[in-house]
């Protein structure tokens, strides 16, 4: 490594960390390599990506990609429509490193542990560049609901599920891989899809869809699935960007979204004209046909904050074993020591939960799978943020600054929690599933009883059973989510992790809830709320 001029007239650059070479976050990862083997998962497909992360130098092309962002390409010089998305080269590097690994095919070439192994290449690649696991999850998330169609089943499937990264813009039948999109949202409803005001009408044997979609991840990909009203109500529909005989489909780009974060990935708001689409699932059964593809969507939603707490974590202990202060190094420094390792427990415990629910994909444990994707996904996210501020802090000024991976790490944090379901709709889904599945509340029972034996772990499980021997109210939701979700953890931990590792997360998790807003009880909501100007709720009296 070629060293950078270090002394200057006016000063010496010293007490400064080394540069450090770009590691093998497999090979520098003993506590996923642990917990990969723990829930059965195939080590072969995510040691390859790590390595290929550290050959191909993938912090480096992930700063690319955000530093050249994606331009929207509405018309050609002709004055054609267009309606592209453009992406840097690193943005293609990525996309061809992650697929080509096996990001969104290996959970569906019918070898075992494929969806743990997937889980930890999400965890590993966000750790790089978290942008540009959203269209490879999107893809890999659609096969399940394809199925509703053996059709439409046998053209994409294939290439969904190729190892190859094809970006060429041509109908799906002529490529060797493809990927596939979302686009589900409107203006007027948000995640209450049943607003959704897209119609479909029918065109022959095939529809046509007219309406406006508030969200479109990944645009640039071969197809979406998408929500329209049909005559017999709210149906899924396959739409490709090229139509079979070459033609452009009408799917019109009309803004690409300027977000706080996930800076690299392309979010647009698009329009249907008429867009040529095939009917996936029974007319009026659209949400649940898309449901496949959102609860395996939600599996990596809830991967994606271990890694990004494990990216912090790693800034920030290279930075404390590093940096002097008052004598010493700050890693020694009690109090810093004691942070660190306090926010380790959170990104074991989301890492080893993950992965734990990850298993339940793999070997058709449908209704632990269920909940238990919910449950990781909430906790997860909500510590995900806590994490991210504090490892940002243990940089001091620094980790306020650009040049480190701290902001870019710091704006993705709440981005998770918001996707496929922020807290409230997730904690929702989580009530609506132990009142419809008595099999999930079962599954869930025997999780936790699977970690019993610490006293710790004991006092709290029986403390939330005498609580709640049933589901909670709804203005509970929140609450019951994350003492049960932490309880979850602290179970899995118990069996799959060293045992400081799973005592302290017991010790400093179950004693007191783990903090989630609107985990309070007994507050007078009107009176606060009108602190801010607002009446509060229709009907409340102060």
């Amino acid at each position: 490594m070629f060293r950078a001029t270090e002394t200057f007239a006016t000063h010496a650059v010293a007490n400064q960390p080394e540069p450090a070479d770009p590691p093998d976050p497999w090979a520098d990862d003993p506590a996923l390599r642990g917990r990969l083997a723990a829930q059965g998962g195939d080590a072969q497909t995510p040691a390859a990506l790590g390595a290929a992360i550290r050959d191909g130098d993938a912090w480096a092309l992930g700063e690319a990609a955000r530093r050249h962002p994606p331009e929207l390409r509405l018309w050609d010089r002709a004055g054609r429509r267009l309606d592209e998305v453009a992406f840097h080269p690193a943005w293609h590097a990525l996309m061809a490193m992650g697929l080509e690994a096996g990001y969104a095919a290996r959970p569906w070439d019918g070898r075992p542990g494929g969806h743990v192994a997937h889980a930890a290449m999400v965890y590993l690649l966000t750790q790089a560049e978290p942008g540009v696991c959203c269209p490879m999850t999107m893809t890999y998330a659609a096969v399940p609901a394809l199925r509703a169609d053996p059709a439409l089943a046998a053209l994409w499937v294939p290439r969904l599920t190729a190892a190859a990264y094809d970006p060429a813009l041509a109908p799906v039948a002529e490529k060797r891989a493809a990927t596939m999109g979302m686009a589900m949202t409107e203006k007027q409803g948000g995640s209450d899809v049943r607003a959704n005001t897209t119609r479909a009408e029918r065109d022959g044997e095939d529809w046509r869809l007219t309406g406006h979609k508030w969200f479109c991840s990944a645009p640039m990909s071969d197809g979406f699935l998408t929500l329209a009203q049909a005559p017999g109500g709210l149906t899924c529909f396959v739409v490709p960007r090229w139509l079979p005989d070459g033609t452009r489909n009408a799917i019109r780009l009309q803004r690409l979204k300027d977000k706080c974060g996930n800076r690299a990935n392309a979010s647009a708001e698009i329009e249907y004209e008429r867009a040529w689409a095939q009917r996936l699932g029974e007319e009026g059964q659209g949400v649940r046909t898309i449901l496949g593809m959102v609860h395996h969507t939600r599996l990596d939603t809830a991967m994606a904050p271990a890694g990004l707490m494990r990216a912090a974590l790693r800034e920030a202990l290279w930075w404390c074993e590093g940096r002097r202060a008052f004598g010493r190094r700050l890693i020694d420094q009690p109090l810093m020591r004691r942070v660190l390792a306090d926010l380790c427990l959170d990104w074991e415990g989301a890492l080893a939960l993950g992965l734990r629910v990850a298993a339940a994909f793999d070997r058709g444990e449908q209704a632990f799978a269920r909940i238990g994707v919910a449950l990781a996904k909430f906790l997860a996210n909500k510590r995900c943020m806590t994490v991210m501020a504090e490892a940002m802090e243990a940089l001091g000024g620094m980790g306020y600054v650009e040049d480190t991976p701290m902001p870019m790490l710091y704006r993705e944090a709440p981005l998770n929690g918001i996707w496929e379901g922020s807290g409230n709709v997730i904690v929702l889904d989580v009530l609506r599933t132990l009142s419809r599945v008595p099999e999930a509340r079962e599954a869930l029972e025997a999780e936790w009883d699977a970690g019993a034996g610490d006293p710790p772990y004991d006092a709290a499980l029986a403390a939330f059973r005498d609580r709640w021997p049933g589901p909670p109210d709804e203005g509970d939701a929140r609450l019951w989510a994350a003492q049960a979700a932490a309880l979850l953890t602290a179970s899995v931990l118990a069996r799959t992790a060293p045992a400081p590792v799973a005592e302290g997360y017991a010790r400093a998790r179950l004693a007191d809830c783990p903090p989630v807003p609107g985990a309070l009880t007994g507050l007078a909501e009107g009176a606060i709320l009108a602190r801010l100007g607002g009446a509060g709720p229709a009907g409340e009296s102060e």
